[in-house]
């Protein structure tokens, strides 16, 4: 009965449920982006080096702009940063949609965008991890973090297999519809309310770097972030899937989407299944198992060459990963002191975004060189060498037990 009444609470906090509602749209069109993104660069040049260098794109506008990203989300409302992030996005899909250029201008204009995406990140994704806490008690946020993740989940799996089909009509088809979603989740965006953040400290290179020194002094936020950073990074094999599916598995476009909506069917399941029954207890062992599963299925989806075998392994991969974002996010969030959440998001994000975009580019540089296979097989085990070092290293994040102390 408590966990049915702490579900009814959270769905009746209205502006949790708009930022909800307004990121299910937008990474269902994120997700069909990518899909676009990721296939029509490969199919003009065939090359994983410029698929990886979408990822590196993306990034280093994300570790460029960390430190002016965290301090605007702290002085700033969250919700219109959001907005805005997202309405930019927006921009760029109406730009993909209407590029009539030849082949070698369409690849200069995917990796100028690209570029372009990772800086609307930079701020959006510090700004959507700080906001949450000011809109649901900190009592429902493990289970608002869960809950949350059940619904992007859902968007993850909706939009690569829509994007998958859509782009069966053209390239253009899928950035005009990703468009329309932007600017529904930029609408609901600016319905949020909450409070306007406190005047902070004036602008100094002391208060730009107070989340990276916050982040260093505290070993299990450290641990827990870096853990996913170099898990994911040698892990991720999200960049390699057009090969995958057009040379390996001799799929078209559609199973290229259903390969990325894999890892989000998992997910969904594993995020459902924790907003029911949210970790209590071990949640240090519990990350570190779910990491180490994560590259066991790593490893069977690099050496798999049977599609439906592909597709359980990376679900099992989602299902992994989940665990590790509800615990890391849950623990960055209440242990951070709300003026310093955007800048210690901020630095979060960093490593996310090192784990996925980097990751990307990764992938696709050791491909040119082991071909994907190896590629993926040599980041499965990397992945798991990564485990057992961190549980030698982060002691008090391999002992964690509850992810809510008492107190608060």
């Amino acid at each position: 009965m408590i966990v049915v009444m702490s579900t009814r609470e959270l769905l009746a906090c209205r502006d949790f449920m708009r930022l909800w509602w307004a990121r299910l749209a937008g990474v269902a069109a994120s997700q069909m982006m990518l899909v676009a993104i990721g296939w029509q660069m490969y199919d003009l040049t065939g090359s994983a080096w410029d698929l990886g260098l979408v990822g590196l794109l993306q990034f280093l506008p994300a570790l460029a702009l960390v430190l002016v990203a965290g301090h605007v989300v702290d002085r700033h409302h969250r919700a219109r940063i959001v907005a805005l992030c997202v309405a930019a996005q927006g921009l760029v899909a109406l730009a993909l949609a209407a590029a009539p250029f030849d082949a070698l201008s369409q690849r200069t204009l995917l990796l100028a965008l690209s570029v372009v995406l990772g800086a609307v990140r930079a701020f959006q994704m510090p700004a959507q991890q700080a906001l949450v806490p000011l809109l649901v008690p900190p009592v429902l946020l493990p289970r608002a973090m869960a809950f949350s993740s059940a619904g992007l989940q859902g968007a993850i799996i909706a939009g690569p297999a829509l994007g998958g089909f859509v782009y069966v009509a053209g390239a253009s088809a899928v950035y005009g519809l990703c468009a329309a979603l932007f600017g529904v989740a930029a609408l609901l965006c600016l319905g949020i309310r909450h409070a306007d953040p406190p005047p902070g400290q004036p602008v100094s290179l002391d208060t730009l770097l107070a989340g990276v020194r916050y982040v260093q002094q505290n070993k299990v936020v450290l641990g827990a972030i870096s853990l996913d950073l170099f898990a994911v990074l040698f892990g991720g094999a999200v960049a390699l899937l057009p090969m995958f599916a057009k040379d390996i598995l001799q799929v078209g476009p559609w199973g290229l989407g259903l390969l990325r909506s894999a890892p989000a069917l998992g997910a969904l399941a594993m995020s459902m299944a924790l907003t029911r029954w949210p970790i209590a207890h071990h949640a240090g062992p519990k990350l570190f198992a779910a990491i180490a599963v994560f590259g066991l299925a790593t490893l069977i989806f690099g050496l798999s060459t049977h599609f439906l075998l592909s597709m359980a392994a990376l679900c099992v991969t989602g299902a992994a990963d989940m665990v590790s974002i509800v615990v890391r996010q849950t623990m960055i969030q209440l242990e951070t002191p709300d003026d310093m959440r955007g800048r210690v998001s901020a630095v979060a994000s960093v490593f996310i975004g090192a784990s996925n975009q980097l990751g990307e580019f990764e992938s696709g540089a050791t491909a040119a060189w082991l071909g994907p296979v190896g590629s993926v097989v040599l980041g499965g085990a990397g992945t798991l060498l990564v485990a057992a070092l961190w549980w030698r290293w982060f002691p008090a994040l391999a002992r964690r037990d509850a992810l809510v102390q008492d107190g608060r």
